[in-house]
């Protein structure tokens, strides 16, 4: 069988053949198999057909990615872009969103659902997802039966597991279409300073011999030989792990080039791609003339005549590129660009990269197999490894793609590397929480007699119904509709009172916005005021972030003023984080250029993007809540902040 130009492999075809038989179909196959080829199907099948299709991905960027390449194939007028900060022609047969806006369209009940035959789930195994993956769980237990979904996922060895929940909550049948094989072969080594490129098995006798095997994740816990322990760390003392640029050469002289350099560490990733061009320049006079040009159109003057924009470029023209969270969306979309295009033959970057972009390398490096979490340096999962690893190869160009993991005696031992690299391991298991807001659309748009019925639908409940514990479904459940009586969100008679019906319309921090902005207070602040109130609302903190604060603290003690008479929202209310906010979200409504932000804050610009929109996206969500009064104050609120870089041009 054939399609788009390509003649597909049996378990594309496999899973198509489900599809025409209007099931639901669980594709598990490896990274770079062609798993989007499926949900390219279902789009050409319903694109015409009166009918409308949803493609769910688990990031923005992802989202932004499929809307250009749909519009490409399909045509503008037929795809559509829902992400929370931009909303681009909703009434399209083709929607592209966010899997939240899918679910929060689900808890609102959003006419537009009614026509929708397939929801595609983009990477489901995000369902694994500790802080995001509940999300998912919803957007399954929520869709109307008449919906079908088709979820992609790399390997899930549960994909049967997963594939019975969903038949037995939906009652249609599902099927499961695993796919192991890879169209190019993926081979996995390690780089050690003194043995080289060589298999982990290899790299293992070797270490064997001379002793120097270690058999924790660092050799700073204490081994039952103290011998050998002391020897080790003798011989650790002098040692000097591999360098990154020394892996790029060999790559370069084995012809393994273009290659994926994954770093955990924005920092790192371009303090590296500096070094690298110090000392390698990938490209010829003729090929730097077009780099210099294509970035020269493709990026705006403004953006260009920033610091961040001016290193990148300087690393381009040698063929070299960096791809981080932190970066401008427009200069990222260059990066990629350009790297489709064959200018970039060694790319730094974190793992966001991994995540459904469609642009394999020969070859894949790690800088290390650990990565922090937010709470602790932990070894990478099977399934991030394999998520990264599998950029490699390309098709019908490489006759195999390698992974190479650079080895650093100090940190990880062999074993690790060996579990983490010999197959993808990694089970789905649910996350399933219960939030404020999907209480209060349970009680919206279900009677008592559901509750318990639905949460038993829960991904959570089928795995461990079957275990023999005993599952409290109703007890988190209770406890959480007990607090929403006593806030008055909800009536004795188990009715949404209309502050209830408000904070069921906000997605996240729902019981905090609601205190502020279903009541008078937001009446007593200014526009930019607000602003700043949402900003403090929205911002996440990390650890290391800077931010100058202002001279004239009238607003801050204005604002704290205001909210201290709601307990609630005086308790909630970062203090510090409202006086560290004011001066950059102040000097942005006030028309500032982009480049004046940079001195009151240690962001990176991409960050800030991304914070301003994340104010709008609030500020979207209180709208659509909100009457008149609100809805008017709002939308000024936005218009102030979605200007020049912030508003997305697609």
């Amino acid at each position: 069988m054939e399609f788009k130009g390509f003649v597909l492999d049996e378990f594309q075809e496999k899973a198509i053949n489900y599809l025409e038989k209007n099931h639901s179909v669980v594709v598990s196959a490896a990274t770079g198999t062609g798993k989007t080829l499926i949900a390219d199907y279902v789009i050409n099948k319903y694109i015409d057909s009166g009918r409308r299709i949803i493609y769910t991905a688990p990031i923005k960027a992802l989202s932004n990615q499929k809307f250009r390449d749909f519009k490409r194939d399909y045509g503008e007028e037929k795809i559509g872009l829902l992400t929370g900060d931009v909303v681009i022609n909703p009434d399209a047969n083709v929607l592209i969103m966010t899997t939240e806006i899918y679910r929060n369209m689900l808890m609102s009940q959003d006419i537009l659902i009614e026509n929708v035959s397939y929801v595609i789930f983009d990477e489901i195994h995000f369902i694994n997802d500790r802080e995001r993956g509940k999300i998912w769980e919803e957007s399954v237990i929520f869709s109307p039966a008449h919906i079908r979904f088709l979820c992609l996922s790399a390997t899930i060895p549960n994909s049967r597991e997963f594939a019975s929940w969903i038949k037995e909550i939906k009652h249609h049948e599902v099927d499961v279409v695993q796919w192991d094989k890879r169209a190019v072969p993926l081979r996995h080594f390690v780089y050690d300073k003194d043995f080289g490129l060589v298999s982990v098995e290899e790299l293992k006798q070797q270490l064997s011999k001379q002793n120097y095997l270690i058999e924790d994740d660092s050799i700073t816990r204490k081994s039952k030989n103290k011998k050998k322990h002391k020897k080790m760390k003798a011989y650790l003392k002098g040692y000097v792990p591999p360098k990154h640029y020394e892996v790029i050469k060999v790559l370069k002289e084995k012809n393994a080039l273009p290659c994926f350099y994954f770093s955990f560490s924005r920092q790192d990733c371009e303090d590296k791609a500096v070094e690298l061009s110090k000392r390698e320049d990938f490209l010829t006079n003729s090929e730097k003339n077009f780099v210099i040009d294509y970035f020269n159109t493709h990026v705006k003057n403004e953006i260009r005549e920033l610091e961040s924009a001016r290193l990148l470029k300087s690393l381009l023209i040698k063929g070299i590129g960096v791809h981080h969270a932190g970066m401008f969306p427009s200069l990222k979309e260059v990066v990629e660009e350009l790297f489709d295009l064959k200018k970039i033959s060694v790319l730094y970057t974190t793992e966001t990269f991994a995540v459904g972009i469609n642009m394999p390398a020969k070859s894949v490096c790690f800088d290390s197999l650990r990565k922090f979490d937010g709470i602790s340096f932990r070894p990478l999962r099977s399934k991030e490894y394999y998520q990264m690893a599998g950029r490699a190869g390309r098709r019908g160009i490489d006759k195999e793609g390698w992974a190479i993991t650079v080895y650093d005696r100090k940190f990880n031992s062999i074993e690790t590397i060996e579990r983490i690299t010999k197959g993808d391991t990694e089970k789905l298991v649910s996350q399933f929480e219960l939030t404020y807001n999907t209480i209060l659309n349970m009680v919206l748009n279900h009677q008592p007699e559901e509750y318990e019925v639905i949460l038993k639908s829960s991904f959570y409940y089928f795995q461990k119904k079957n275990t023999k514990r005993n599952i409290r479904v109703m007890a988190s459940f209770n406890h959480l509709l007990k607090r929403l009586k006593e806030m008055g969100y909800i009536t004795e008679d188990n009715q949404l009172s209309q502050k209830g019906y408000f904070a069921s319309k906000i997605y996240s921090q729902e019981l905090l916005v609601t205190e502020v902005f279903y009541s008078d207070l937001f009446k007593e602040l200014d526009d930019i005021e607000l602003n700043i109130l949402v900003g403090s609302i929205a911002y996440e903190p990390k650890k290391k972030d800077y931010f100058k604060f202002p001279k004239d603290r009238s607003i801050v003690n204005k604002i704290l003023k205001l909210i201290s008479s709601n307990p609630f929202v005086a308790e909630k209310i970062n203090k510090m984080t409202l006086m560290r906010l004011t001066l950059l979200i102040k000097r942005w409504c006030e028309g500032c250029d982009f480049s004046e932000l940079l001195n009151y804050t240690n962001l990176d610009e991409g960050d800030i993007i991304r914070f301003f929109r994340q104010i709008i996206d609030y500020e979207r969500q209180i709208l659509n809540a909100g009457d008149e009064e609100l809805k008017y104050r709002m939308s000024k609120c936005i218009e102030m902040i979605q200007r020049d870089v912030i508003d997305v041009d697609f």
